[in-house]
């Protein structure tokens, strides 16, 4: 009876010991269950500290624990700019086209679609940085123009939002960057001898990304195909339009070269919800 009594004493003392346990693992504060304002509070703190990891894991919080509470919604915006500033690009992408789907309505729409852009965009700066190495004609920058597309869709939706120079700001870059890939590949191509190739690259960047610094460039490229192909009166057309167009510029030259803009690579937060 004695050892039964012993038996039962050591279980109720190790019962004891997991709640002594579990309450002070809640002590830290991270288990505790707090008003969803102070979450927040918590957040906008970790975010201001640049603690974006911290900072995601209290919006989290407020996401999960009060779907329907006032501070919900703004979480989620703010989440996109937080996965953003952790560098989790794909995290706040995939945020972005959620608080699209969830809250179309909702009068930080325009940042979502802003940021659902520029998430794209920052997928390519590795790309980016790399530019002028080498195989450059065999990158994919299905990221780029995806990007581009998702910007030129938020300025047609949102043309007076506050993030509207911070987008034109990345098209210009953007442009003049795809114009600059397509490019280099229609100069590798002209290595080959395979003018045909280089004249269709050069042709689309003249016709669809009109306004981008590679122009010139691009009517050398014509230039030289041309002649190679012996097409001389589309060379001709080509030389009178480079005469017009840029007549400081010798009419013969081997190649342009451009300098890469840079570009400021931190993102705007969302508007705050009022207190």
């Amino acid at each position: 009876m004695s050892i039964h009594i012993k038996k039962l004493l050591k279980s109720n003392l190790a019962i004891l010991a997991l709640l002594i346990v579990f309450t002070g693992c809640s002590s830290d504060g991270k288990v505790i269950e707090q008003p969803e304002q102070q979450y927040y509070e918590i957040a906008q703190s970790r975010m201001k500290a640049s603690n974006y990891f911290s900072a995601i894991e209290a919006l989290e919080m407020i996401v999960t624990r009060y779907p329907f509470g006032r501070y919900a919604e703004q979480a989620q915006s703010e989440l996109i700019y937080a996965h953003y500033m952790n560098g989790d690009d794909e995290a706040s992408y995939s945020a972005a086209e959620t608080f699209i789907r969830m809250h179309p309505r909702h009068p930080n729409i325009d940042y979502a679609y802003f940021m659902r852009g520029i998430t794209n965009y920052t997928r390519d700066k590795s790309f980016f940085a790399r530019l002028f190495q080498s195989t450059l004609q065999r990158r994919d920058i299905s990221g780029a123009k995806q990007s581009f597309a998702e910007l030129t869709e938020f300025l047609m939706r949102f043309p007076e939002s506050q993030y509207a120079p911070y987008a034109n700001q990345r098209l210009i870059y953007l442009r003049n960057m795809i114009a600059r890939h397509e490019l280099t590949a229609a100069e590798y191509y002209i290595k080959r001898k395979a003018y045909i190739a280089s004249l269709r690259r050069a042709k689309y960047v003249i016709e669809n990304i009109p306004n981008s610094s590679e122009n010139l460039r691009a009517l050398y490229i014509l230039q030289q195909s041309y002649e190679n192909l012996g097409y001389l009166d589309l060379l001709e057309e080509v030389n009178e339009v480079i005469a017009i167009n840029y007549p400081d510029q010798d009419l013969k030259t081997s190649r342009v070269t451009t300098q890469a803009a840079t570009v400021e690579m931190r993102a705007p937060k969302p508007l705050q919800k009022d207190s």
